[in-house]
């Protein structure tokens, strides 16, 4: 079964450290990009997280953002540097008298402002990492149902552009054998208005050149068997993207040559059809991971 690129998911999970949430996007794009905002806690997980995203995804442009509010409880305890602190007030003081504002009191936030000033103990960062890593997974999972189904909305409208394709395919292998006869009968009239004495043999081998030129049964049998590969494609269970795009450049080209060949107005318009078709498919495609 085919997915989509484009998804969407979104997992919270909630401890004694606050409430994690994540957010994944994807759209499509013709490789794996991944881009992730993380709070300043977890950056240094960013591999580890960017590395069970690409065990999960294969093709797709991958936007993951990961929001942590802390809980009030799980604040570090805020400890004072005590002598740093009175070494800063004195010495703004010595700078007061200096300058002649010997009664200039010092402001406490500019003191508690000072690098190192506050220290906040360190937390445990194990359960909330853990904790990301649980609801990394667990949004994966659904981003991956999301694009899942998708897929399947798609494979439905691929199947049926295959199914009007074959059915284009099989209008024009019914008309060629009456395309051929009123080439025959074309050339025959112009040769009775010439009044001019008629080489049986020379005419079979023109005819047999000219139907040459405009056999289509090579194009219509491919077309044929690429339709056969997209429905192969479609029932596998591999990543099929790449695959059908460049089965699509394949149907195109030999819907071109089908049109470029016709010497039937129905066959044309049937050619023009193939290719309105393909497009439609062309444009599914694109999104197929």
């Amino acid at each position: 079964m085919i997915r989509s690129m484009t998804g969407f998911a979104r997992c919270e999970e909630s401890g004694p450290f606050g409430s994690l949430t994540w957010e994944l996007r994807t759209v499509n794009h013709r490789y794996l990009e991944i881009g992730c905002r993380l709070p300043e806690e977890l950056r240094g997980a960013e591999s580890e997280f960017r590395h069970t995203i690409a065990t999960a995804l294969r093709r797709g442009k991958v936007d993951c953002t990961l929001n942590l509010r802390s809980a009030a409880a799980t604040a570090g305890d805020i400890r004072i540097n005590r002598p740093l602190a009175e070494q800063l007030i004195a010495r703004a003081k010595e700078i007061g008298a200096l300058v002649g504002a010997t009664g200039a009191n010092v402001d406490p936030l500019d003191v508690l402002r000072w690098p190192g000033v506050v220290q906040e103990s360190e937390r445990d960062l194990a359960p909330l990492m853990a904790a990301a890593h649980a609801a990394l997974s667990v949004g994966l999972k659904q981003l991956g149902e999301n694009r899942e189904r998708e897929g399947a909305r798609i494979h439905d409208l691929l199947e049926q552009r295959c199914i009007t394709l074959l059915t284009l395919v099989e209008a024009v292998n019914a008309r060629l054998p009456e395309v051929r006869a009123r080439l025959r009968a074309r050339v025959e009239e112009k040769l009775a208005q010439l009044q001019a004495p008629l080489d049986a043999t020379r005419l079979e081998q023109e005819l047999v050149l000219m139907a040459q030129k405009m056999d289509v049964d090579e194009e219509l049998e491919r077309l044929k068997g690429h339709v056969a590969e997209i429905r192969q494609a479609l029932a596998g269970h591999e990543p099929a993207g790449r695959r059908l795009d460049f089965l699509m450049q394949e149907l195109n080209r030999e819907a071109n040559t089908l049109s470029s060949k016709s010497q039937d107005l129905d066959t044309t318009r049937a050619a023009v059809d193939m290719k309105v078709t393909i497009e439609q498919m062309r444009e599914q495609v694109q999104n197929v991971e």
